[in-house]
């Protein structure tokens, strides 16, 4: 399945109830030939809107952090567990999650990554298939199921709005990221 037939059936999608809310599906922005592939949650209310990943402050923040550590937003690809928002932002069910799995193993199977960035608990736990609390999957490089992709866990843009304090461990994962792929390409 090439990137326009992921597409088509990510808009088509009726696998779960959420499709009967959404505004649109969040399929997911950049360069689908990137080093870095960033992965979050869940669609918010403006994703929803707009139709793209990490839109408002939350993603002001994430372009800022990419920023950081020489990195334009352009240059990466950024998805979503989940290509449709949940009702008032709550977390996702086990099922929905579920019911989009094989979209997001598709993108990051069609980017190839050398690294795969993802951000926030729930994002990592899915991606992972762990239970483990986000500060136990930080500082640690982990492997993607399916492809073997190294994966470094950090905490949310959104958490980091109402946590500024959180910021310097971001910090800390950004640059551990970065050190694993400069390692690669040597």
């Amino acid at each position: 399945m090439d990137w326009e037939e992921l597409g088509a059936m990510v808009v088509a999608c009726t696998r779960c109830a959420i499709s009967q809310t959404r505004s649109r599906t969040v399929f997911g922005v950049g360069d689908r030939q990137a080093d870095w592939m960033v992965i979050g949650e869940a669609p918010g209310a403006e994703e929803d809107r707009q139709g793209e990943p990490f839109v408002g402050k939350a993603g002001q923040l994430l372009t800022n952090m990419l920023l950081a550590i020489g990195m334009r937003r352009e240059t990466v690809y950024i998805a979503n567990v989940l290509k449709c928002r949940p009702p008032n932002n709550r977390d996702p069910k086990p099922d929905e999650v579920s019911n989009c799995r094989g979209y997001l193993e598709r993108q990051i199977e069609l980017v190839n990554p050398a690294l795969i960035l993802v951000v926030g608990r729930i994002a990592a736990q899915n991606l992972l298939q762990t239970d483990a609390p986000l500060a136990r999957l930080r500082g640690r490089e982990h492997r993607a199921p399916l492809t073997g992709t190294p994966v470094v866990v950090t905490y949310h843009p959104a958490y980091l709005l109402r946590q500024p304090a959180d910021k310097r461990k971001a910090w800390q994962d950004l640059l551990f990221a970065r050190e694993i792929t400069d390692r690669r390409r040597v």
